[in-house]
């Protein structure tokens, strides 16, 4: 054998230059398969690093790209349902590119066969595939393709999507491989951030329990409390709406208490009926209710439209068998994952503590109105013994002492003390009533008449500029029915209303009585009186309360001046 140059080769020769030839090609491909395993190496390690599963998902797709050097590659995250993608993750596409697709998929074509099918797929060309549906507008063109689904333990996760191997190659089964490899070490990395968010979040759960629980024992108002578990709720959950509702007194219908977030003045004020609707689910069941897309849920689209724009929902019970206390509804924007069983068990499991910690508060406070009532009675109990004992005597001895008077006008000062004394007796009684049949069941907000009349008052003399006297008798909190004393109220607060507004009074007495047949209000002021012309609409309001009741109003000019309103009604027999 020759050379090209007539120069005799000898076969040994040759066959050496093959056998260097082929070592050199396999240690290379050697080399090249140490260089891959390094690669997949530094890309497991790259992916455990992560404890944020957004940063775990966008790493494992950045470097699944690089692994089997594809141009573009995505990670699809299959949706509760197990039929379609929740999110879609992206390397190699511009921002530009994204914009100008459009909507992310969800699951259809060949991204739709790893989601029925979860095993390798390679193509040779994505066209030729009988589940392909082609691209949308503006899509880049692609052609080869290699699919892998992510398993974290038991379930199917997601699938790594890679395209158009560079080079113009097709991918082979070592790229398979590796790719299935580093599926593998994605699905614990992916296990651990889930495991940490979990962990995370119960953190968060346990830290808002602990700020409605101590809001509630420290004194904090219901309605605070329950802004506190929607608003927790609601940024712990990540949701766009929270609503809290409670049971009505019949425990037939629900009364929307509060609405944080978006689309709120649709469900302020709302009373929604138990049955039929999908907060009354929660109720009723003592279980949570979730939704896929509430604005289309039958359960919530009756009444006025207070969901759109707005998909999946989930209401839990606030509290557990006979002692539920409301129920709280989440909401997020449409196209967003659907509430999951572990974060209802976590919103439920939150709102079962929320309860807990209601009921603790209402025991205190129960405990604190014993203790409060006991010395009450304790206090009323030592002004009859000792205080009213003591009057009582002292007019005996003033009385007995008139007779030893001989100037009349001596005589005229010492009737005037015990009329004082008298009058003193009787304020210390009705006090004592007070003390001893305080009922915080009656009238609005759980308050007696007599509070609500300390009440009213007070409130009224910021605008009146003064604080008027107040004189109350008789058992008003026990003898006057509820109906009754909210009538009074009403009363009381337009007739401080009209001497705040017309009267330019220094000075006003507010009288409160019933001897247990009747109730008179008494309202007194030293202003200019009624002026002529004045419109009397508000007075005719007054006249119509005590007709409706069988009862009176009057209105006087005192001696000094001013005006005196009474309003008199008669009480229902025992």
């Amino acid at each position: 054998m020759e050379s090209s140059e007539g120069i005799p080769v000898p076969l040994p020769q040759l066959r050496l230059d093959e056998l260097l030839d082929e070592l050199q090609a396999r240690l290379d491909a050697a080399r090249g398969t140490r260089d891959r395993v390094h690669r997949l190496l530094e890309a497991v390690l790259s992916v455990g690093r992560e404890l944020d599963l957004r940063q775990v998902l966008r790493r494992i797709t950045q470097e699944a790209a690089v692994l089997v050097d594809a141009r573009y590659a995505a990670l699809g995250v299959i949706a509760p349902d197990g039929k379609r993608l929740s999110d879609f993750l992206t390397a190699g596409v511009s921002e530009a590119d994204i914009a100008a697709i459009g909507h992310y998929p969800e699951g259809h074509g060949i991204l739709g066969e790893l989601i029925r099918n979860p095993r390798p797929l390679r193509l040779p060309k994505i066209s030729e595939h009988p589940s392909s549906y082609g691209f949308p507008a503006h899509h880049p063109p692609m052609n080869t393709f290699l699919g892998v689904p992510i398993r974290v333990r038991d379930e199917v996760f997601g699938n790594l999507y890679l395209t158009e191997k560079r080079g113009g190659a097709l991918f082979d089964e070592e790229d398979e491989s590796v790719l299935s490899t580093l599926a593998v070490a994605a699905g614990v990395a992916i296990d651990n951030a889930r495991l940490y968010e979990e962990s995370q979040r119960r953190q968060r759960w346990l830290q808002a329990n602990a700020e409605i629980t101590y809001a509630l024992l420290s004194g904090s108002p219901r309605e605070n409390a329950l802004g506190l578990i929607a608003e927790r709720a609601r940024e712990i959950m990540v949701a766009s709406l929270a609503v809290v509702a409670v049971p009505t007194s019949d425990h037939e219908t629900l009364a929307v208490e509060l609405a944080i977030g978006d689309r709120t003045r649709e469900h302020h004020g709302l009373v929604l009926p138990v049955r039929g609707t999908f907060m009354g689910a929660a109720f009723t069941s003592g279980a949570p209710v979730v939704s896929a897309n509430v604005a289309e849920d039958v359960r919530a689209t009756a009444g006025p439209a207070r969901f759109a724009g707005l998909g999946p929902a989930v209401a839990v019970p606030i509290g557990s068998g006979a002692g539920i206390r409301g129920v709280v509804l989440l909401a997020r924007p449409a196209g967003e994952t659907v509430f999951s069983t572990k974060e209802t068990e976590l919103l439920l499991a939150f709102a079962g503590q929320a309860a807990v910690a209601m009921e603790l508060a209402d025991r205190r406070s129960d405990t604190e109105q014993i203790a409060l009532l006991k010395d009450r009675d304790r206090i009323a109990r030592d002004l009859h013994d000792l205080a009213i004992q003591r009057l009582f005597a002292t007019g005996m001895t003033l009385q007995s002492a008139t007779r030893f008077i001989e100037r009349p006008e001596g005589a005229e000062r010492v009737e005037g003390a015990i009329k004082d004394l008298d009058e003193t007796i009787k304020i210390i009684r009705s006090t004592i009533f007070g003390l001893r049949n305080h009922d915080e069941s009656g009238g609005p907000g759980g308050r007696g008449l007599r509070s609500r009349v300390v009440h009213e008052v007070g409130e009224a003399a910021g605008v009146l500029g003064f604080a008027p006297a107040v004189r109350m008798e008789g058992l008003l909190d026990t003898r006057v029915p509820g109906a009754v004393a909210d009538q009074v109220m009403a009363v009381l607060s337009e007739a401080l209303s009209n001497v705040a507004r017309h009267a330019r009074a220094e000075r006003a007495e507010v009288s409160v009585r019933t001897d247990g047949a009747v109730v008179a209000l008494t309202v007194t002021d030293d202003g200019v009186g009624i002026p002529p012309g004045v419109h009397r609409s508000g007075l005719r309001n007054l006249a119509e309360r005590a007709d409706q009741l069988g009862g009176s109003l009057s209105l006087t000019a005192p001696r000094g001046g001013g005006t005196t309103l009474t309003w008199e009604v008669p009480l229902p027999p025992d």
